[in-house]
């Protein structure tokens, strides 16, 4: 149905917060997906990376696609930096699953947009109160 009043379709237009879907017979998506990413390099990774990552977060207890999604940003990540995959691997072998929650949250923090971070909670020691005081005389 057109609306008579400014020649568009009702159907096109979208109430709400939700980011626009894409129109398939819109000849400039190619463009656009083309510019859109210009500035930003293109990133490869081997196969045997790719696996290795993935399975590593899966045998944590993660689901194929957290772990999907932490592992490219792991591979992102390493590739940036320029740190061997297998290296940091086996340095988070060593960690605890508190400590790889951690870690993983500090990288989903670092590569998301800073309106909001992630967060866990962390039950003090009830003993070490006094010892966290400072006291002034």
């Amino acid at each position: 149905m057109t609306d008579k009043f400014q020649g568009t379709n009702n159907a096109d237009i979208q109430a709400g917060n939700l980011p626009a879907s894409e129109n398939p017979a819109d000849s400039q998506r190619k463009v656009r997906k083309f510019f859109g990413n210009y500035f930003q390099g293109q990133l490869s990774y081997p196969s045997n990376e790719v696996d290795a990552v993935i399975g590593f977060f899966e045998k944590r207890g993660f689901d194929k696609i957290s772990a999907t999604s932490v592992g490219s940003l792991i591979l992102q990540q390493a590739k940036l930096d320029d740190i061997n995959v297998f290296q940091l691997l086996d340095t988070l072998k060593g960690t605890d699953d508190l400590k790889l929650s951690s870690v993983v949250t500090e990288l989903l923090n670092y590569n998301r947009q800073k309106i909001s971070t992630l967060g866990f909670k962390v039950e003090a020691d009830k003993g070490t109160w006094s010892e966290k005081r400072n006291i002034m005389v």
